[in-house]
């Protein structure tokens, strides 16, 4: 059996997929979460792997495990292994075959993503040992948004900064290709048009896509920018970080740690980084934290609205947009101006369509699917049938 082993690596998790050429469906997918805690990681999918990663095991100590037992299905013939990688900088619009001369190239971006660009580097290394020789292949969550106008991706910086590439790249664009492919059959034509679609999870950003082209999105030059998250700040005033450095004595690891850890959901509510938990609680801090999520998120639609000339689509997914009904409910409430007209059961039922009978603009809810589309990329570089969708 001919397959492509895909791994997409979290900063804390690792998720597996199988797929087969000119197939829809993976043949296996598991789920390695909590990754580098105290606790022993959770695993769940289609095998039943025998044993479990041992307790702090990191993303390398996982990685071998998954792999370790993949190896014994004799059935197992691997086409190629392809991988999630954050931040492909400036260069790569698509997939690319790995060798040394990316890895050296990738690890330069480290510093731009640094709690998801070293695990997938560490997902190379554990599959060069695990099956060595076997070709490996590189998806950038960076490539879908190669494709926005200049003005889109340059920020208000000497111009010799921007020339040295430090540019808006946006991330999740994996995610963000995967909708743009499955939404013509959602909602035929107006998939083609003005669309914007919140990726909301423990890391959150919006994208305006126009003809199944990224036009504009939230995040930058890193994953700490844009909307507020579960424990990244989003975008702040400048001023704020010179603040915490001159007046508050913090170094440049403080203040990344302060930004990008016990920030956002967490931050603010002071009790948890998790949507489910803060909805649970009475506690005033915990609603206000879920007020600014659905506030921020809101706000930054009507940008992407201008960035695309009005709105035509409206769409929820990641784990967040896929099963909180009061974050959609409460973000499509300050978007009525645009058209958004909720349907409050549709909402509670989950996907697809939420939007009321007659609505102007669909409002969806799609399941994330970044293994599926590195699959399908991966078989379009190597050969092999991508599935239409």
């Amino acid at each position: 059996m001919r397959v492509i082993l895909v791994l997409n690596a979290g900063s804390s998790s690792l998720r597996c997929a199988l797929f087969r050429g000119g197939a829809e469906a993976a043949l296996l997918r598991v789920h390695v979460a909590g990754i580098g805690g105290a606790d022993t990681p959770t695993v769940t999918g289609d095998l039943d792997f025998d044993g479990e990663p041992p307790a702090g095991a990191d993303i390398v100590a996982v990685a071998g495990w998954v792999l370790s037992r993949l190896r014994r299905r004799p059935d197992l013939r691997l086409r190629a292994v392809a991988h999630r990688i954050v931040h492909g900088g400036a260069r790569r619009d698509g997939p690319a075959r790995i060798d040394a001369g990316l890895i050296a190239e990738l690890e330069t971006l480290v510093p731009f993503a640094p709690g998801h660009q070293p695990q997938g580097l560490a997902c190379i290394a554990a599959v060069d040992e695990a099956w060595p020789g076997v070709a490996q292949v590189a998806c950038f969550d960076t490539a879908f948004h190669r494709t926005q106008d200049r003005l889109a991706q340059i920020e208000a910086i000497p111009r010799g900064l921007t020339e040295d590439g430090l540019l808006r790249f946006g991330f999740h664009g994996l995610s963000y290709a995967h909708i743009a492919g499955v939404l013509p059959r959602l909602v035929g034509a107006r998939a083609r048009k003005r669309v914007v679609v919140a990726h909301l999870g423990h890391g959150a950003s919006l994208c305006a896509i126009a003809d199944g082209r990224s036009v504009a999105t939230t995040m930058g030059l890193t994953t700490l920018g844009g909307l507020m998250m579960g424990t990244r700040s989003g975008t702040v005033d400048p001023g704020l970080v010179l603040h915490l450095i001159r007046s508050r004595g913090l170094g440049a690891s403080e203040v990344a740690d302060l930004l990008g850890r016990r920030s956002g959901l967490l931050g603010v509510s002071g009790i948890s980084d998790d949507v489910r938990v803060l909805e649970a609680s009475d506690a005033p801090e915990a609603h206000e934290a879920l007020d600014l999520f659905a506030y921020r998120i809101a706000r930054e639609t009507g940008s992407l609205a201008v960035a695309l000339g009005g709105l035509d689509a409206f769409v929820f997914t990641g784990g967040i947009g896929e099963n909180a009904a009061s974050i959609r409910a409460a973000v499509c409430a300050r978007l009525t101006f645009l058209g958004l007209d909720l349907d409050p059961q549709r909402n509670a039922g989950g996907r697809p369509r939420i939007d009321r009978t007659g609505s102007a603009i669909p409002i969806l809810v799609i399941a994330a699917d970044e293994e599926r589309q590195i699959a399908d990329e991966t078989w379009g570089l190597i050969g092999g049938g991508a599935q239409p969708r």
